[in-house]
């Protein structure tokens, strides 16, 4: 029957694509000439499956792993160093520098130049002496290292026979050697190992009567005085298959033809168990020509592997999730949330709060350690908003500043914390935008008009891009737009504000919220529902203690977290925005009523914390929506959607129109106005004599 062979499948190791990419990078750089590899591939091996008495039969892969580089490897007298119990095989590489050369590269005329390769080692004699080169292949690849996608296409060139080998049918190595024999021949290809480089380990001869084993070179050293019987040709057999040799058989064959003219021959399949000494399933067969025709030219080749498809072209290897340092880092982030999920938290909703797109308003102190904690959490979309700079005070308050960005007059504190941030973690979707947020009670000039309209429309455009908005500012009279914004339309707001050894953190309701039923409850207020007077200019005539942020050099960590975790329990409530306030229990504020455990995953969602770090206290207190609040009521809604930038205007100008908008200027009179007459009969009633 015709003989035919069982073809390579490579099989390319993660870490081969690594080294080459850091030889693209450092040494080759624009050299695509053509490179030496080195690959490797073991002894075919079937499979038992579980339960079954059943086997898979492997495929016969030629391996390529990180020491495939001449540069990578020990290097022995004769051949690169491999993998125990496994065979060379050389290889050559050419890498293009674009996707365009991969494609248009003259595919055959490289596949030409490895056939001649061969060939002229068979001629001279090489073949003979370090047949490893019987094995050589030729890969062609196009590395795309920003994307970290690899495309490549292997070719294992193989002399074709004419006429074509024919064979009897594979025989158990067990039908043709005694049990003692087999264990002497299993002995001596040990032996054989040990005495010989690795370039001369996948091909050798066996004679016949007492199985010793030598090199191919030693051929007629020691089949002198045999008879043709005694001759048996032995090869490292990839292919697991019960009826057809590997792929290296076949220029074996073409240099037995050439050199020795042998038109049949014995044939010795070494298919060994790694580390067992077992070469039980090694197999036997005779290989035949019909017709000894001396070779004069070249012969035809075949070689190219099939895709994954089937078909006659490359393969695509990406790899982006494995070597990718950024790749590297989201998986590293995201593996410690999802420890959390197997066990202790089965209901996280860890891409909930990955996909909540968090604008901090504020880049000092609290803002670089809220984005800091976000990151902990595997936030991916982060806006800075702030328009100072970095001074030589920051970096050791604020961790995303050094000491390099105070130079110079200091850099932009919102571009800066991005950049620094997107350092820390480059998966991040970090931005700065520098800018001024008007404010009541700093009226804005005629020259500067266009540049508040701008700024209030730039807000609103931010407000409407992000899910949770941070006011991390240090004025209270900066928090009223972003209140009044976020309560118009309803936005998640966190405000965090501290003093020396106190701070404040909450969640700001939705304003009067006619539309939700509260039942017995109301809507939770803002930052300013607890206010009568409206936020007017703080920063004005302030002495230099007041200009700067004087607190306890913890407490904004402190506080910066907390506001992170509220934000998180915050999306983990059913009723999101609109959750009611947890509150601990009244005899132990570490103590949450067991209603308020059901609520949320993560446990209480208060409406705000005050902590007092004097007394290493915090305690959790509600507050409900105001109906004259100054930021958050429907009057200052109303008329802002009614007038507009117009309205907001008539604030910046003089902040006691808040007061007029809202009613509490008239209730102020009224309370002024109100007459406390007292009954003089009435003041005697409390006379000494009484």
């Amino acid at each position: 029957m015709l003989l035919q062979f069982h073809p390579w499948a490579s099989a390319v190791e993660a870490p081969f694509w690594q080294v080459l990419t850091q030889r693209k990078m450092d040494v080759f750089k624009l050299d695509d000439s053509q490179k030496s590899v080195m690959g490797y591939y073991s002894t075919g091996q079937q499979v038992k499956i579980p339960g079954k008495e059943t086997t898979v039969a492997l495929p016969a892969r030629l391996c390529l792993g990180p020491a495939a580089f001449p540069e990578n490897s020990p290097i022995e007298s004769s051949g690169y160093k491999n993998p125990a119990y496994t065979f060379p095989a050389p290889g050559t590489l050419k890498n293009t520098n674009t996707i365009e050369d991969f494609k248009a590269i003259d595919k055959t005329s490289l596949f030409q130049s490895v056939v001649q390769q061969i060939w002229s080692d068979i001629t001279s004699g090489q073949a003979a002496e370090s047949p490893d080169v019987l094995n050589r292949f030729l890969l062609i690849t196009f590395a795309d290292l920003k994307k970290f996608k690899f495309y490549y296409w292997f070719a294992f060139p193989a002399l074709v026979a004419a006429p074509a080998w024919t064979s009897d049918a594979m025989q158990d190595v067990s039908q043709q050697f005694s049990t003692a024999q087999v264990d002497s021949l299993r002995g001596n290809l040990e032996q054989y190992r040990q005495t010989y480089p690795s370039n001369q380990h996948g091909f050798f001869l066996i004679r016949q009567h007492d199985v010793a084993v030598a090199r191919l070179q030693d051929w007629e050293t020691i089949y002198a005085g045999c008879n043709h019987d005694q001759i048996i040709i032995g090869f490292a057999d990839p292919s697991s298959l019960d009826s057809n040799p590997g792929w290296p058989l076949r220029n074996l064959l073409a240099l037995l033809q050439f050199r020795w003219k042998t038109t049949n021959v014995r044939v010795f399949c070494l298919r060994e168990v790694p580390g067992k000494s077992d070469i039980s399933s090694s197999k036997l067969f005779t290989a035949s020509l019909e017709d000894y025709v001396p070779v004069t030219e070249i012969p035809k080749a075949v070689g190219w592997e099939k895709n994954a498809q089937g078909k006659l072209g490359p393969r695509l290897a990406d790899l982006a999730p494995l070597m990718d340092p950024a790749r590297l880092a989201d998986t590293a982030v995201d593996l410690n949330l999802k420890l959390m999920r197997w066990r202790l938290l089965p209901g996280l909703q860890l891409e909930k709060v990955q996909g909540t797109r968090c604008l901090l308003l504020g880049a000092g102190t609290l803002g670089c350690y809220v984005a800091r904690s976000l990151l902990g959490w595997g936030v991916r979309n982060i806006t800075f908003l702030d328009n100072s700079k970095v001074s030589f005070s920051n970096p050791v308050r604020q961790p995303l500043f050094d000491f390099e960005d105070c130079l110079e007059g200091g850099k932009e504190k919102a571009a800066t914390a991005a950049a620094n941030l997107r350092r820390v973690y480059p998966g991040v979707n970090a931005t700065g935008i520098s800018m001024s947020i008007p404010m009541p009670g700093h009226p804005v000039s005629t020259q500067g008009y266009e540049a508040a309209q701008k700024d209030v429309t730039r807000l609103e455009q931010l407000f409407d891009e992000h899910d949770a908005i941070f006011l991390l500012m240090d004025s209270r009279e900066s928090r009223w737009l972003p209140t009044v914004l976020g309560a118009k339309k309803k936005k998640i707001v966190i405000n965090a504000a501290l003093g020396f050894d106190t701070f404040l953190v909450m969640r700001h309701g939705v304003g009067q919220d006619k539309e939700t039923n509260y039942g017995a409850g109301s809507p939770l207020g803002c930052y300013f529902c607890n206010d009568v007077v409206a936020p007017t200019d703080s920063l004005s005539d302030r002495t230099l203690d007041q200009q700067c942020t004087v607190t306890r050099p913890g407490l904004s960590a402190i506080a910066s977290a907390m506001a992170v975790e509220m934000l998180v329990s915050l999306l983990h409530h059913p009723s999101g925005i609109r959750a009611p306030a947890d509150r601990a229990d009244t005899d132990d504020q570490g103590a949450p009523d067991e209603s308020a455990l059901e609520s949320s995953t993560l446990g209480l969602l208060p409406h705000q914390i005050r902590g007092f770090l004097s007394r290493f206290k915090n305690l959790l207190i509600s507050g409900q929506a105001y109906d004259r609040c100054t930021a958050c009521s429907d009057s200052i809604l109303e008329a802002y959607d009614s007038e507009g930038f117009a309205f907001l205007l008539k604030v910046f100008q003089d902040a006691k129109h808040l007061e007029d908008v809202t009613g509490l200027t008239r209730m102020k009179e009224e309370s002024e106005n109100l007459d406390m007459d007292w009954d003089e009969d009435d003041d005697e009633m409390f006379s000494e004599d009484d």
